[in-house]
């Protein structure tokens, strides 16, 4: 397969903004054409959930190119719920290795911070199975379920906790953060609760923001060595365990395959914590960390800044922010930057980095595996 390489990324900052998505996506689409010193790519793909019902537009790809002043470039929409930026990048991964484009410019965006909480809710919402949410179903109500799970496997809330302190510590460091404000564990901890056991620091905010990057035939300093998906039941009352999701193992099986190395060779990684218990399940999920031992390897700091593993240096959905469809894009954003030194304040030293994202109730997961090349 040819290689395919990331030779510039950019992203806006990520919080309760006041510009439209497609100024938004504008923004962090010319910051990545710029770091990758291009006019104009040869195609594009264009990430964002239901902006039919957030923003009441469609033709979304065709809306936001012809915006950013590329009416002329080929251009097509991908949505995979909550990991729709993630399966974008797989999209521009995917032209560039089959040789039909030679420079992709990948944009995700979501602009969601003018519509009411519930409102907001009902829409994510709709990306579960339809029966399980006629009984009331939420995301977070899910996430409470599968987080009293791993309970009865040993994870506590003292271990989900320490992932919300950990991450919000890493965004402190990073300008474009929605949440740039340490928590203390007490704080975590006594926070309201939202779908017991979750409580509120528990939880990624509701955000506005949009991340891009630029793909490309030609070598540059960050090479994608491996990329691969994983699904699931949609419904998951019809899943083989809470604890584990099939979709990331499956999609961190597909990536390492490609790749031709294991999860020895990570050096760090961003992991998908829209509720902070599924940062553990994820590591052990990617083979990170050995089956059981996630909690202890967080509670331990393994997984901190200056620790054995760095994870979600960004500062994670948890607080960095969850713009849905941008998330994806915005941790390889955050991978290319720590592996290029651009991650000015929080800068680790590594050559491969794991980027995971979760779509929907984890039924459409990626792992992305890239590498600083010598």
């Amino acid at each position: 397969m040819p290689g395919v390489w990331v030779a510039g990324a950019g992203m806006t900052k990520i919080g309760k903004r006041g510009e439209s998505l497609p100024d938004l996506m504008a923004e962090a689409a010319h910051a990545a054409l710029a770091a990758a010193a291009l006019e104009a790519p040869d195609f594009i793909v264009v990430a964002t959930m239901n902006p039919e019902e957030f923003l009441g537009d469609g033709n979304f790809a065709s809306r936001v190119t012809t915006h950013m002043g590329f009416a002329e470039v080929p251009a097509l929409r991908v949505e995979t719920a909550t990991s729709s930026g993630a399966a974008a990048f797989y999209t521009g991964f995917a032209q560039v290795a089959a040789g039909l484009h030679r420079r992709v410019l990948v944009v995700g965006g979501e602009k969601m911070t003018h519509l009411a909480t519930p409102r907001v809710s009902e829409l994510i919402g709709r990306s579960i199975d339809p029966y399980e949410r006629s009984y009331g179903a939420t995301m977070p109500a899910l996430a409470g379920l599968i987080a009293r799970a791993l309970g009865a496997h040993g994870i506590g809330s003292r271990e989900y906790s320490q992932v919300s302190v950990k991450n919000h510590a890493n965004a402190t460091q990073n300008p474009y953060a929605h949440h740039q404000q340490a928590v203390t564990l007490a704080q975590v901890m006594e926070s309201r609760i939202v779908a017991d056991p979750l409580r509120l620091l528990h939880c990624c905010p509701i955000s506005d923001g949009a991340a891009a990057v630029v793909l490309t035939a030609a070598p540059t300093p960050v090479r994608i060595a491996g990329i691969g998906q994983g699904t699931d039941t949609l419904a998951v009352r019809h899943r083989h365990s809470l604890t584990s999701f099939r979709a990331t193992q499956e999609a961190a099986k597909a990536a390492y395959a490609m790749a031709g190395f294991g999860p020895e060779r990570v050096d760090f990684a961003e992991l998908h914590d829209a509720f902070t218990p599924f940062e553990l399940i994820a590591l052990e999920d990617t083979g990170l960390v050995p089956p059981g031992k996630a909690g202890r390897a967080t509670l331990d700091g393994d997984t901190a800044m200056d620790g054995r593993l760095p994870i979600n240096p960004s500062g994670g959905l948890k607080a960095r922010g969850h713009p849905l469809a941008a998330t994806g894009i915005a941790q390889i954003v955050e991978c290319v930057w720590q592996l290029t030194g651009g991650a000015s304040g929080r800068q680790l030293d590594g050559r491969v980095a794991l980027a995971h994202s979760i779509g929907g109730l984890a039924t459409n997961n990626w792992v992305a595996l890239l590498e600083k090349q010598r």
